[in-house]
């Protein structure tokens, strides 16, 4: 909330890219009641890391998550929600992504006042999967990606946006991921997971993890 109050005071708007996932859902649900009213939603653009090539109303998809815990709860224009198209092929959905990143920010490069990211526990977020070529992108901002453990595409954006935050807020929870998150954040043997190499040039990262994911953190990590 102060971030977006921050980012609205400066500039007039607050831009954020938002995850999928359970953990996410039930922080959208929360921000659309508790947060209903409290937030300029009317100031707030929504984007998102990346979505699956699927319809905008597939249960896998992750506009269609955020749509239901938090898009429809609140008032915001049809224009600040930058939906990833799923449902066109791949590279085309990328770059009609990416072009409206560039059109909204009015540069090569955005700069998004807030992402939201997960991290799985192999080290992936967003769709950036360790050994992808994805990860060696200099120039895109969006491409597509497809999943081998899933077996469909997507659209994922890239180091480099997601690099040009301003603040990136990693959301963890659960025992299974406790393992990667000790190593993320006390850089231990890192070396392949896409998570570590997210690192705002010029912004902040913020951890946000539950018991369970905190559970082998060193004594001296607060």
């Amino acid at each position: 909330m102060d971030a977006s109050e921050q980012a609205i005071a400066q500039q007039g708007r607050f831009s954020v890219a938002l995850s999928g996932g359970s953990t996410p859902g039930r922080l959208f649900r929360h921000l659309g009641t508790a947060y209903r009213k409290k937030i300029a939603w009317d100031r707030v653009h929504l984007f998102w890391c990346d979505e699956r090539c699927v319809p905008r109303d597939h249960e896998q998809s992750n506009f269609r998550l955020a749509y239901d815990e938090l898009i429809s709860r609140i008032w915001i224009p049809a224009a600040n929600v930058h939906r990833i198209k799923g449902e066109l092929r791949p590279e085309e959905a990328a770059r009609y992504y990416e072009a409206d990143m560039k059109k909204h920010f009015d540069e090569d490069m955005p700069s998004f006042d807030l992402i939201l990211l997960g991290v799985g526990p192999d080290g992936h977020t967003a769709s950036l999967f360790p050994g992808s070529e994805i990860l060696r992108e200099r120039q895109r901002l969006a491409l597509p990606v497809f999943s081998d453990t899933a077996l469909h595409w997507r659209v994922t954006l890239t180091l480099p946006a997601l690099n040009a935050a301003r603040r990136v807020l990693f959301l963890v929870t659960g025992r299974s991921k406790a393992g990667i998150v000790s190593s993320l954040i006390g850089r231990n043997e890192v070396h392949g997971f896409p998570a570590a190499l997210v690192r705002p040039s010029a912004g902040d990262i913020i951890w946000l993890l539950d018991r369970d994911a905190a559970a082998e953190l060193p004594e001296d990590v607060s």
